[in-house]
């Protein structure tokens, strides 16, 4: 690899002269997308420690469907075809390029950062081995499939996606969602709401709202063990549950962990308290001089006020890779990134139901319209986009 960033070697080994270096630290959505719309005008290096890109929107099917589960992960053999996949962790990174956990450097005209975040099992993989995940998800499947009575911590979109899964395959559970917020999917339209909580009623999920669990289930999550936990009701829409929650099995829906902790060495940029990225409109990192021309980072590491989605990813993949293409022709970055101002969300219950609402871009001025549960189960809940991931991947 270059060291003046003047050229680098493509997957083949051979120079590339004359074209901008990009090195892109993290190969999820954002990371993935940024790549391969680069790829064409610029020799990427692409730099992942996944043995394949992981589709996490697929996890919760995953679980409750083992023979559907490999339709999650894409190998990186065909995402690119000027520039490569490294196979490698970033141990740090400074202006010039990034140091590896194996003591390799790659040095770049441009750096991407889309390392994004980890999330509790089964949500998102804890593993960087496909077969291990998949492993791992089918011993989840035989734990929950001998378990009667579920909790799930959480109601958030994970949780609720969970839920749906779970009755999808098993319609005779008991099923429990806890949560010490007082409603369900704040911020969204109330006839969202309205119709999530008719859903769940009608497919016999029960919603327990204002609940704190005043210790945490013993084992595992996702292990099966009965267990009764007390708990701590409060507000007007909970039950009586003095007697405490009794389960067979519980699963964590709740909590996110940013992963910067390759930055932790300040010698880039120094995060938030909340681990994020601070980044400009152009989604360039801020340094401590300053905004870099040649720095970006997108997704769930940003500070971008919007809710860490994939799709939001995705759409700042874009900015980043516009902003790239144009500079590495010799002109300005002038794409921003506006995040939308009311939150959006496709959320399947199971493949045939659902609920969900998109920015307004008739009427604007930050509206937004619901979208009814047949759509949501045609667009997101049938298939999860997996067809989408395999045109990009080259694998359709």
């Amino acid at each position: 690899m270059s060291e003046n960033g003047s050229g680098s070697e493509n997957g083949n080994g051979n120079a590339v002269r004359g074209m901008a270096t990009v090195a892109v630290v993290g190969g999820g959505y954002g990371g993935a997308a940024v790549a391969k719309a680069l790829d064409g005008g610029t020799d990427v290096v692409l730099i992942e420690p996944k043995d394949a890109f992981v589709h996490s929107a697929g996890a919760l099917r995953a679980l409750v469907r083992p023979d559907w589960a490999a339709n999650m992960f894409f190998p990186y053999d065909r995402l690119l075809t000027r520039g490569r996949v490294l196979r490698e962790r970033a141990s740090s990174v400074d202006p010039g390029g990034v140091t590896l956990a194996s003591g390799g450097r790659i040095d770049a005209d441009y750096l991407v950062l889309a390392t994004g975040s980890d999330y509790a099992f089964p949500a998102k993989t804890e593993t960087d081995s496909s077969a291990e995940a998949l492993r791992r998800l089918r011993v989840a499947y035989d734990e929950l499939t001998g378990a009667e009575r579920v909790l799930i911590l959480g109601a958030g979109p994970v949780g609720l996606e969970l839920a749906g899964e779970i009755r999808a395959v098993w319609p005779a559970k008991r099923i429990v969602i806890v949560d010490p917020a007082p409603e369900v999917l704040p911020g969204f339209l109330p006839e969202v709401r309205a119709d999530l909580l008719r859903q769940l009623a009608a497919l016999d999920i029960e919603l327990r709202l204002g609940v704190r669990l005043d210790e945490q289930p013993p084992g595992e999550p996702g292990r099966a063990k009965t267990f009764t936990v007390p708990t701590t009701p409060g507000g007007d829409l909970t039950t009586d549950l003095t007697a405490g929650l009794t389960a067979d099995i519980w699963f964590r829906c709740h909590g996110v962990r940013v992963n910067g902790g390759y930055l932790g060495d300040g010698r880039l940029t120094l995060p938030t308290p909340k681990g994020q990225v601070r980044v400009t409109d152009t989604l360039n990192v801020t340094g401590p001089a300053g905004p870099y021309a040649h720095v970006y980072a997108l997704g769930d590491l940003t500070d971008v006020a919007e809710a860490k989605m994939a799709g939001h990813a995705m759409r700042h993949a874009d900015v980043v890779a516009r902003n790239i293409l144009a500079q590495a022709r010799g002109e300005r970055a002038t794409a921003t990134y506006l995040p939308s101002p009311v939150p959006s969300a496709l959320l399947p219950l199971g493949p045939g139901g659902g609920v969900g609402q998109l920015p307004d871009t008739e009427r604007g001025a930050g509206g937004a319209v619901p979208v009814p549960a047949p759509r949501v189960a045609a667009y997101k809940g049938a298939d999860l986009f997996v067809g989408r991931f395999a045109e990009l991947f080259g694998t359709a």
